[in-house]
């Protein structure tokens, strides 16, 4: 076998390609279930790399995979491309400025975690051609993340069941490995039917469908005191009822999303708030009913899988800025309120940073990586990575792109989102997260005892898929 190939030089012979295919993502930013552009842009650029392309899959049509190979092992990198409504912003930008106002942005930067899983799919391709190899590499375009759990319809539908392995990434300011669980969730409408009459005239007559939402959401806030400390449960009012106040709103809805950190914890809580529900429409007289949305499990790491990507990422080693990049960094960081500046060791806590942050003392970007410990803390969030994790042995990191500090959905997210920064720390990922594919195309010992883990945890814990089998996805209404 050679050795010859280095996925290092492979990125960056071509990084001025994956470059572009990040800002392209980045300038035609698309929200959830309607990423038909991004997923079309990224199906192109595999099909014309050699990959073959099955559009579509899972029912779903901005979901597909992208595959080159034959036979075993079956490797494959997660990739997402959705982004956030109302966060339209220019690019190297140290003050707020939308390019549409009330546009969308990539908030959470899926152009980077994207482009960046598809440069390690490529870099794989092109071990497996110089070493003449047996195995299969796929990417799997992923839509709809940010509150559409896309994956866990994937799941659903069986579309990862021939993986052996799974990698992904996520964009933040740390360089670790995201060793921590995640929240599950369910996403709910509650939607309420009244009778409209003349506010003033005939107020009798009318049966209010606002006034049960807003008692819905009384008796929510009131059973706060009463779930798991873990628990999150959030709400928008995404039918108010019209802009008239002298009309008794005859049609209200509301929208809940529920996290803890289990699906049965999230499911026990979720059958609390529908009883609240029925009791705002049995007090306001008005029809209720029930829409579920979306759900996604909480994340099941792999330690063994871990420890691979690890020893590839310390290997890539750390992004070491430039001092122009650490002038735009701390440019952004007064950007920052108080509150988000003291939360940054949080947020980097969150993404599996195991310091104190001492070692950043007068810097704003991250130029180390983290030392893996594993935790068995569970993230303030949640991820649809994580049903993934339960079907096929799944592993995640994390690679600096933003200044410290850089709350993810912000226009200040947005803003750095194609940054020269940014794209290095792009690039790491897809260094370390290809290396570990291809160690584990060479080393079937250690592919067996990640697989031998994985199975180990389902014996214990069988995945039954959040979502039920008629909920169909859908785009933000």
């Amino acid at each position: 076998m050679s050795t010859d190939f280095s996925v290092h030089q492979y990125l960056l012979t071509n990084r001025n390609h994956f470059e572009s295919i990040s800002q392209y993502i980045w300038e035609h930013p698309e929200t959830r279930y309607l990423e038909f552009e991004s997923a079309s842009f990224l199906a192109n650029e595999l099909e014309k790399e050699g990959f073959s392309v099955q559009y579509g899959v899972g029912g779903i049509e901005t979901a597909f995979i992208a595959s080159y190979g034959s036979g075993k092992p079956v490797i494959g990198f997660l990739g997402e491309f959705d982004a956030l409504s109302g966060l339209s912003q220019k690019a190297n930008s140290t003050k707020q400025e939308p390019i549409k106002l009330g546009g969308i942005g990539h908030g959470c930067g899926h152009n980077l975690l994207g482009t960046g899983a598809l440069a390690a799919a490529f870099a794989v391709k092109a071990f497996l051609i110089d070493n003449n190899t047996n195995g299969t590499v796929k990417f799997y375009g992923c839509p709809a993340e940010e509150g559409g759990s896309g994956k866990t319809f994937m799941v659903r539908e069986g579309i990862f069941d021939d993986l052996d392995i799974a990698l992904t990434w996520h964009p933040s300011y740390a360089n670790s490995i995201m060793s921590l669980s995640s929240l599950a969730n369910y996403q709910v409408y509650f939607r309420f039917k009244g009778v409209a009459s003349h506010a003033a005239n005939s107020p009798h007559l009318g049966r209010s469908a606002l006034d049960a939402v807003e008692l819905m959401n009384v008796g929510v806030n009131y059973l706060r005191e009463h779930v798991v400390q873990e628990a999150r449960m959030h709400y928008a009012i995404t039918n108010s009822g019209g802009f008239s106040p002298n009309v008794v709103q005859s049609e209200a809805e509301v929208l809940y999303l529920i996290r803890a950190p289990k699906v049965a914890q999230v499911d026990d809580i979720y059958k609390r708030i529908c009883k609240i529900a029925q009791g705002a429409a049995l007090m306001t007289e008005t029809e209720m009913t029930i829409i579920f949305d979306k759900a996604c499990s909480n994340y099941e790491p792999n330690r063994r899988l871990e420890l691979i990507l690890n020893e590839k990422l310390h290997e890539a080693g750390a992004i070491q800025p430039t001092e122009e990049e650490q002038q735009f960094a701390k440019d952004i960081w007064k950007t920052l309120s108080e509150g988000e500046k003291e939360n940054s060791l949080a947020g980097m806590k969150s993404f599996g940073y195991s310091g104190d942050s001492s070692e950043f003392k007068g810097k704003y970007l991250s130029d180390i990586i983290s030392e893996y410990i594993p935790s068995a803390e569970v993230m303030a969030g949640s991820t649809d990575v994580s049903d993934v994790s339960w079907v096929v042995p799944t592993a995640q990191l994390t690679t600096a792109t933003s200044a410290i500090g850089t709350p993810l959905h912000t226009w200040q997210m947005v803003t750095q989102g194609i940054s020269s920064f940014a794209h290095s720390g792009m690039l790491l990922s897809s260094e370390a997260m290809a290396n570990t594919a291809i160690h584990l195309f060479t080393h079937p010992e250690d592919l067996q005892a990640i697989k031998a883990e994985h199975t180990e945890k389902r014996k214990k814990e069988p995945y039954i898929c959040p979502i039920p089998k008629d909920v169909k996805p859908s785009a933000v209404k």
